[in-house]
C-alpha cells in the first residue's frame, strides 16, 4: 500500500485528540464524584446533628421539672457543660442533677463528632419555648448577625452548617 506523505501523522493526532476528549470526560466525573462525596458527608452531619438535638429533646421532655437548669446548662461555657455533680448512671439523681448529668452527655457527644451544641430561647416564637441549635464545620450555634452564626432573628444564613429544633 502507498501512502501519501501528506497523511503523514494523521493517526497520532487522531489518537490525541481522542484522549484529550476521554480525559475531559474524566475530569467531569472526578468533579461529579467530589460533589457526591461532600453531599453525602452534609447529609451525614444532619442526620447525626439531628438525633443529638433530639435526644436532648427528650430528656428535657422527660424532666420537664428542670427546664430551667437545662437552659442554665446550655447558657455556661462549654468547659462548665462537660461537667456534672453526680452521675445518674450509678446514683440516684434530684430533677436538677439529672439535667446537668444530660447536658454534660449531651455536650461531650456533640465535642466528639467536632459540632457545638447551644440551647436559647426561639426567635420570633411568642409561646416562650427553647430551641437547641446543633452546628458544625465554620458554624456557630447562636442566633446573630455574625457570618458565622447560625441563623439571624430566626432564620437559617445561606450558608450556614446547622439545625434548629424547638423544645419545650
Amino acid at each position: 500500500m502507498i501512502a501519501n506523505k501528506n497523511q503523514r501523522g494523521i493517526g497520532l493526532i487522531e489518537v490525541l485528540v481522542a484522549l484529550l476528549i476521554l480525559s475531559v470526560a474524566v475530569l467531569g466525573f472526578v468533579a461529579l464524584q467530589v460533589r457526591a462525596v461532600d453531599a453525602t458527608s452534609e447529609g451525614i452531619n444532619k442526620v447525626q446533628a439531628m438525633n443529638l438535638a433530639r435526644d436532648i429533646a427528650e430528656k428535657i421532655r422527660t424532666n420537664r421539672s428542670a427546664v430551667n437548669t437545662y437552659v442554665a446548662s446550655f447558657g455556661s461555657s462549654a468547659e462548665a457543660r462537660v461537667s456534672f455533680t453526680e452521675d445518674c448512671y450509678e446514683e440516684f439523681c434530684s430533677p436538677a442533677e439529672k439535667a446537668d448529668f444530660d447536658v454534660a452527655q449531651s455536650s461531650l457527644a456533640v465535642q466528639r463528632l467536632g459540632m457545638t451544641m447551644n440551647m436559647m430561647t426561639c426567635d420570633g416564637i411568642a409561646n416562650g419555648r427553647s430551641c437547641i441549635y446543633v452546628a458544625w464545620g465554620e458554624t456557630s450555634a447562636t442566633n446573630g448577625d455574625g457570618v458565622n452564626d447560625c441563623t439571624t432573628n430566626g432564620t437559617y444564613r445561606s450558608n450556614s452548617s446547622c439545625i434548629v429544633m424547638e423544645t419545650y
